[in-house]
């Protein structure tokens, strides 16, 4: 089974930075891209995330185990299904019209918003965590892994052994990590789900998305 050390960030706004900066203190290589050339963010980058790489997005994900898809959510319909293709990768995106505006392709009620992002990413293996916190969290909420108080994050995903490479990753950087048997049951980490913003530990965490599991 391969092991998560190399990861690609693929966004510089706020979220993209932020994760790229917890992975970096777990130990993690980090490249970090926009959508256009390097040296834009060259700058940015060394004050916000030090240690991390900026690259060009497709090199950025040729030397990475995990791709981070921390684009706002609006430019994902032109985003280019091929640059993730047999990639694994985690969606950090939400669709929360009240803050981002109506995305159209996310607009269907039957399904998920990472759903949606798997059919269009179809060639790559798609899971869904670290959305259902705010990014100016990340950093501060996490804990020792046998900290009384650790937050637990979900992840879901289709595919388990992407999900057990995943929760390992969320494991390393802080939170415990509680597994959706599913990417529809991702829905529920989603803005309006039952634990979006919600500051819970494992026990309430699972209770709230109706999941049990061994710590």
């Amino acid at each position: 089974m391969m092991s998560i050390e190399r990861i690609a960030v693929l966004g510089a706004g706020h979220v993209g930075p932020a994760i790229a900066r917890v992975a970096i203190d777990a130990g993690y290589e980090v490249a970090i891209a926009a959508s256009g050339d390097p040296a834009d963010i060259e700058l940015i980058t060394g004050v916000l995330v030090p240690g991390a790489t900026p690259l060009w997005a497709a090199d950025a994900v040729a030397g990475a185990d995990l791709v981070v898809l921390a684009i706002p959510l609006h430019r994902f319909p032109v985003f280019d299904p091929a640059l993730v293709a047999g990639r694994l990768v985690v969606d950090v995106m939400n669709h929360w019209a009240p803050i981002d505006g109506h995305v159209a392709m996310f607009e269907d009620p039957a399904y998920g918003s990472s759903e949606i992002v798997a059919r269009r990413l179809a060639g790559a293996t798609v899971v869904k965590t670290l959305n259902h916190l705010g990014y100016h969290e990340l950093e501060d909420d996490r804990r020792p892994a046998d900290a009384a108080d650790r937050r637990a994050l979900g992840v879901a995903a289709d595919d388990p052994a992407a999900a057990a490479l995943v929760a390992e990753v969320v494991e390393r950087i802080g939170y415990d990590a509680v597994r959706l048997p599913s990417l529809r049951a991702g829905r529920l980490l989603q803005p309006g789900g039952p634990v979006f913003g919600a500051a819970l530990e494992r026990a309430a965490f699972e209770d709230a998305v109706g999941v049990r599991q061994a710590a």
